[in-house]
């Protein structure tokens, strides 16, 4: 760091015109790349805020040059506000020709210290995108593998539950049973029935064109049974439940709760995870039902209103248009819908890093995770039993 002597000059009155003898002042002498500035008067955020003070200073500071000598000696007063601006003017580097006192000295060394200089990363071309793709496979794999021991760990918690349910978690099971089940209750009930008005009053816009209005019975059963029932019910708990399951693990990390259980010895597949993953089996199946029922309310309630089919007629009709087998199928894609969400909320839960910023990013990912996986293992289902109960 240069500490160069006070330097000669003849100051001259700088481009800038002072409200009072302790505004700040530049005076510059010499010719072209070896003139010298002498700053003077209070170089402080009050008098730089002043009018228009501020817009003046920076006028004269760019009219000098990157190779001119600084004199700081006699400015009265110097805070962060204006050794920041000096720092800022210098190129955040320190000038070749610098005279300061000690004072002034230790003020910029704070600034430099705790101003930060982005440096812009060249681009890398073709080679970083191959860096940049393979860390993402990386990362993709890495998920892949925590999952998949997840799910062994699940397995062998589930076999040590079998084997001694008198020692299971079923307090926490219980809770979660509640929490997730009978609390989702209103609001699956709500969104059920308002899809299956929708899908009434659509459906019968097109029966009316071809007289075939009784076949709204076999339109809403099997669609709200079979696909929308289980679907919205599932969508629904991810949202809910499947966050609610990411945050609570992530802050338990965040709280250093899971590094305690671990040094007390207690698992937290088999006291975390697994009271989940069965409270969600259970409760899914019952959610889709119930859903399902409130969609089949809504949608009798609108073909009453739109094509005058009462809803004695819907309940007899109902078990001749759907076959029981459609009813085993959702209950049973329910179930694997709600062990899938709780297995994806711990499975985010337990990477959460201990802050905040990572709780946030952690929860986020595991609600698209999990709607997105309802949704593909939906697919799948379908694709795969297709000729069941058509």
């Amino acid at each position: 760091m240069p500490a160069s002597p006070h330097l000669p000059y003849t100051a001259h009155p700088a481009c800038m015109d002072a409200a009072s003898p302790s505004s700040p002042h530049i005076a510059a002498s010499g010719p072209g790349d070896d003139r010298q500035a002498v700053l003077t008067g209070r170089w402080t955020a009050s008098d730089l805020a002043g009018g228009n003070q501020l817009a003046r200073v920076r006028q004269a500071l760019a009219a000098l040059p990157a190779t001119a000598g600084w004199d700081l000696q006699q400015i009265e007063r110097l805070d962060h506000l204006g050794a920041q601006l000096l720092w800022n003017h210098w190129g955040r580097e320190w000038p070749a020709r610098l005279a300061l006192l000690p004072e002034q000295r230790s003020m910029l060394e704070r600034v430099a210290e705790f101003s930060c200089t982005r440096k812009v990363e060249p681009d890398g071309g073709f080679a970083q995108t191959i860096d940049t793709l393979g860390a993402s496979v990386l990362q993709g794999l890495g998920q892949l593998k925590s999952g998949v021991r997840l799910i062994g760990q699940l397995a062998l918690d589930a076999l040590r539950f079998a084997r001694r349910p008198q020692y299971g978690p079923w307090r926490d099971i219980s809770g979660h049973l509640y929490q997730m089940g009978a609390m989702a209750l209103p609001i699956t009930a709500l969104v059920g029935a308002l899809i299956g008005v929708v899908l009434a009053y659509l459906t019968a816009l097109q029966l009316r064109q071809f007289g075939a209005e009784s076949f709204i019975v076999n339109i809403l059963g099997v669609s709200l049974v079979r696909e929308l029932g289980p679907m919205l019910a599932a969508i629904l708990v991810a949202g809910r439940s499947g966050s609610a399951i990411t945050a609570q693990i992530g802050v338990m990390r965040v709280t250093e709760e899971l590094d305690a259980m671990r040094v007390m010895g207690i698992a937290h597949g088999f006291r975390l995870v697994l009271p989940r993953a069965i409270a969600l089996a259970i409760a899914m199946p019952l959610i889709a039902t119930w859903t399902t029922l409130a969609g089949m309310a809504g949608g009798m309630l609108a073909a009453d209103l739109a094509l005058g089919i009462t809803p004695a007629y819907f309940v007899r009709a109902l078990p001749d248009a759907v076959s029981a087998a459609n009813l085993s199928l959702a209950v049973s894609k329910s179930a694997v819908f709600g062990i899938l969400i709780a297995l994806i909320g711990c499975h985010y839960g337990l990477r959460v890093k201990p802050n905040t910023e990572s709780l946030g990013q952690g929860t986020t990912a595991s609600v698209v995770s999990a709607i997105t996986a309802v949704i593909l293992v939906d697919a799948l289902f379908a694709v795969a039993f297709r000729s069941v109960g058509i």
